[in-house]
């Protein structure tokens, strides 16, 4: 009993006190759980081996890495430059405008491409371009291998990124699939564009994004290193200095990392991996096993209740995760289905930030968005939900 009170007042702190700093949050969340299931010493055993693991420690380097990347490309003008050449026609840009800002993690993101639905998607319904930007934007980071999502939560399942990658491929195809019959084939139209096309403005800031997933997953595969995370870090390093470099304005470092709190980002990554430790090391997740649902459909359920609670997908995943691993280890397949129902839970969630500004810049209610976004939502939710009775 004092370990499900335990449970339910750390997840009630962790949603609370997520409004405001999730670090925090994920940290007292720990504290609460730790106080009810373990002893003081074995809490702060638990945090000091969190705090000298070189693993943790990279990876969390590494994603205060990655929303400096996004900073420079803004402040730089890559960004709009990527834009403006994508020659891909009104659908083709309203679609993948959004989806490759999504690459890159940045506070209120959503913000960067709304103005871009809003140019150049004249004639196209407010609550649709809400959608579209929200659907849309989730989808390149539901595989991209630099996603602090993904790889975080590839990690806690003890999978290569790249593995899960591959195994979340058919949903990433289904979800593009529903985001045309749904949204996209709705637009009508052509774009007209102002100055000519440059491949240069084209190929450079696309180069940022690609040298870093590309150089990531080389170094993984061409050299015997003493910790992973330290390709990662070494890859988001390198795109961080290309993007700096061929920056055609002079940048002001400093204020980008006020602008973008990369601090937040490795914080988040150290207060997720204290809470999964602490949470493993109790009873905690033998005790939700003990739910009489198939150890699949359990998690797939759980998850997507708490992408949709909290608005987060690391949190979700290091609750869920831990959870199967009481059952046995976790096959890529069985992974892409817990990502995919916490992701999709995420995507829908009305605390989730992106959804939030989304609505404020067009001006639209919430239950429009919910409205154009349930269906397709619920076709994924369910298509896992019948994977998962299948594999039980």
């Amino acid at each position: 009993m004092l370990t499900w009170v335990g449970l339910i007042i750390s997840l009630a702190a962790i949603l609370i006190i997520a409004r405001r700093n999730l670090p925090l949050a994920l940290l007292s969340g720990a504290l609460i759980l730790g106080f009810f299931t373990l002893t003081p010493l074995e809490v702060l055993q638990k945090i000091v081996h969190t705090l000298t693991d070189a693993s943790v420690l990279l990876l969390a380097i590494a994603m205060g890495v990655i929303p400096m990347i996004g900073g420079v490309m803004k402040r730089s003008g890559q960004i709009d430059d990527l834009v403006n050449n994508l020659r891909i026609g009104k659908r083709g840009l309203l679609a993948l405008s959004p989806a490759i800002m999504g690459l890159l993690p940045m506070p209120g993101g959503a913000l960067l491409s709304a103005p871009i639905l809003e140019k150049g998607g004249a004639g196209v319904a407010d609550d649709l371009k809400v959608a579209i930007n929200d659907w849309f934007r989730h989808l390149f980071i539901l595989i991209y291998p630099l996603s602090s999502e993904l790889i975080a939560s590839a990690k806690i399942a003890s999978l290569s990124v790249y593995s899960a990658m591959v195994y979340l491929m058919p949903t990433f195809f289904f979800a593009i699939l529903l985001g045309y019959i749904f949204f996209i084939r709705k637009i009508k139209g052509e774009l007209k564009y102002a100055d000519g096309f440059s491949l240069r403005g084209l190929l450079l800031p696309l180069s940022v994004v690609l040298v870093a997933p590309v150089l990531d997953f080389s170094l993984k595969r061409l050299f015997t290193l003493p910790v992973q995370e330290l390709a990662t870090v070494i890859a988001v390093s390198c795109a961080f200095s290309l993007s700096c470099l061929l920056s055609k304005v002079r940048l002001d470092i400093a204020d980008v990392a006020r602008k973008m709190r990369p601090w937040n980002f490795s914080l988040i990554i150290l207060g997720m991996f204290i809470f999964l430790n602490i949470f493993k090391a109790s009873d905690a997740a033998a005790r939700i096993g003990s739910i009489p649902l198939p150890p699949v459909t359990l998690c797939v359920v759980a998850g997507f209740a708490l992408g949709v609670a909290t608005g987060r997908v690391l949190l979700p995943a290091s609750i869920v995760l831990p959870v199967y691993l009481t059952f046995g280890a976790i096959t890529p397949l069985v992974f892409a289905l817990i990502y995919t129902s916490v992701f999709f839970g995420y995507v829908i969630s009305p605390v989730h930030p992106c959804v939030g500004v989304s609505l404020e810049y067009f001006n639209v209610p919430m239950k429009n968005f919910l409205r154009l976004l349930i269906v397709p939502t619920l076709i994924v939710l369910l298509t896992v939900l019948l994977i998962s009775v299948f594999l039980a």
